[in-house]
């Protein structure tokens, strides 16, 4: 089969690859109809390389079509059109009933001391191969395949793999009071996604994207913008902006949708310096520089901190990976803010995000995202593209 696969830092590749086979009862496989490019893809194709061997299959945002499955696997069938989590999780161990997926204590990857596997992300997380392919092997396919109808484009589901339940998540843990302010930082897929979640939820939203296309985006939907690049000051120019249209005391919550690689800031020159460093050495040393060094742009985190109010909260959604990074404790001690983050248990959020993806109206905006969609030979390009924000990129679908 066609697969993308890392071959090198800031080098992707659609090669032929070994299709998959069953390897466990509770294995399945499925024909991949659409697989979707995430932001969290572009930090292997930046970052995190130490991590990653030539030749590994990328992907975590897949969907359909059921081809065959296990002996255990009893809720599936041939033919049956599925949304596959980026996580694989068991549904049965004591985190996954707790609503933790992302800590399934069956699929843990002990060997570095990190939660559940992922699908197409590192040896971090299981180093399993991912679905920017023509055919995906699932495992623990007992629990985690999401069934949907049969008919509709396969845009109003795709996102439900993902970035759709990671950007509730993101908002439920800002945990916006009523009649609150939720500032987003970075308006990419999930922050696009998190901004129009807060709307639908009744909140004043106000997000900061430098990209025109991304704010009038957002705009569509309610969402009040700023262009951190019109205020000025960095950190402090958002955070003053912010404060300007809240009254002088700053948003209630804060939800940072950016992650490791936020431009400008605080240690950013340093940060992005660490980060190309340990892109070209050997993986063993690249490595041991991001477990012991502070690897990220800590710009979206910093302005995070200054702008939420006193008492306010802040829900990462952008994904950091440095072990090392400075935080200024003092002003977070001192405003007393309270933070949520981590990997989003996607299956705990499907039972209420269905019904809004299946709605007539499209509330949430599943069918107005896409920017590019295109085969899955072009993956190599529109990785590059998507990168650097060119062609008015926000999500790209590639079609296998």
């Amino acid at each position: 089969m066609r697969a993308l696969t890392y071959q090198g830092r800031r080098d992707v590749q659609v090669i032929d690859v070994p299709d998959p086979e069953l390897q466990h009862a509770t294995d399945a496989i499925i024909k991949v109809t659409s697989t979707a490019i995430c932001g969290s893809d572009l930090h292997l194709y930046e970052v995190l390389g130490p991590y990653l061997d030539a030749g590994d299959v990328l992907g975590h945002e897949p969907m359909g079509i059921v081809q065959e499955v296990g002996p255990e696997v009893t809720d599936l069938k041939p033919g049956d059109r599925v949304v596959i989590p980026f996580n694989i999780s068991c549904g049965h161990c004591w985190m996954c009933s707790q609503g933790l997926q992302t800590q399934c204590e069956t699929t843990q990857v002990r060997e570095y001391g990190k939660g559940a596997a992922l699908f197409g992300y590192t040896k971090l997380y299981g180093q399993v191969p991912g679905g920017q392919a023509e055919y995906l092997r699932v495992p623990q396919a007992q629990y985690g395949p999401i069934v949907v109808p049969s008919d509709g484009p396969d845009e109003r589901y795709l996102f439900l793999s993902d970035i759709l339940p990671t950007a509730w998540q993101g908002v439920d843990y800002a945990a916006v009071p009523e009649g609150g302010t939720l500032a987003v930082l970075g308006l990419g897929p999930v922050g696009q996604f998190a901004a129009r979640i807060g709307k639908h939820l009744g909140h004043r939203v106000i997000a900061v994207e430098p990209q025109p296309e991304r704010r009038a985006l957002a705009a569509k939907y309610g969402v009040e913008v700023i262009d951190p690049e019109a205020v000025g000051d960095g950190v402090t120019g958002v955070g003053d902006a912010l404060r300007d249209m809240t009254g002088g005391r700053g948003p209630d919550s804060v939800v940072d949708a950016v992650g490791m690689e936020a431009h400008g800031g605080i240690g950013a020159r340093a940060a992005q310096a660490a980060q190309t460093v340990a892109g070209f050495l050997p993986d063993t040393v690249g490595q041991k520089l991001m477990e012991t060094v502070g690897v990220d742009r800590l710009s979206a985190l910093h302005t995070a901190i200054d702008a939420v109010r006193r008492g306010g909260t802040v829900s990462l959604s952008g994904v950091y990976g440095g072990s090392a990074d400075p935080m200024p404790m003092m002003d977070m001690f001192d405003k007393q803010i309270q933070f949520r983050m981590g990997q989003c248990n996607v299956k705990r959020w499907i039972d209420t995000l269905m019904p809004l993806v299946q709605e007539s109206a499209d509330p949430l905006g599943v069918l107005d995202l896409t920017t590019h969609s295109v085969p899955l030979e072009q993956a190599p390009e529109l990785y590059r593209t998507f990168q650097k924000k060119e062609d008015g990129c926000i999500k790209v679908v590639l079609k296998p």
